[in-house]
């Protein structure tokens, strides 16, 4: 069965005990990573059939594209799933900035010994 999973050609993703993927977001032009998030089998259905990023919101405990409101939807350009099966890599063409705050990216702060600082 490992084999199959790690080898194999039949998505058979391991969703933790949430019923969760992680899935991380890069940016097919340059690879930046534009955001992390968490999808369920019905979003990560709806992303393959679609081409366009569906994530689950634990906060709001719902499925929700992502641009439904602000417009800047995720493209997927490619999906790949890891050895186990356990997180998604989604590689996409955003059409504008991907986090909430307006920045191009979530990862838009270094950590230092001193806090946060602009990357």
């Amino acid at each position: 069965m490992t084999e199959d999973i790690e080898t194999g050609h039949t998505l058979t993703p391991k969703f933790d005990a949430n019923g969760l993927l992680t899935a991380v977001v890069t940016d097919e032009a340059d690879g930046t990573v534009l955001m992390v998030a968490y999808m369920n089998a019905e979003a990560l259905a709806q992303s393959i059939e679609s081409r366009t990023a569906v994530f689950y919101s634990r906060s709001r405990q719902k499925l929700w594209q992502k641009g439904e409101s602000s417009g800047n939807f995720l493209h997927i350009v490619d999906m790949r799933i890891d050895c186990d099966q356990d997180a998604i890599w989604i590689i996409a063409r955003p059409e504008g900035p991907t986090c909430h705050t307006g920045a191009r990216s979530c990862f838009y702060r270094r950590v230092n010994k001193d806090g946060l600082e602009p990357a």
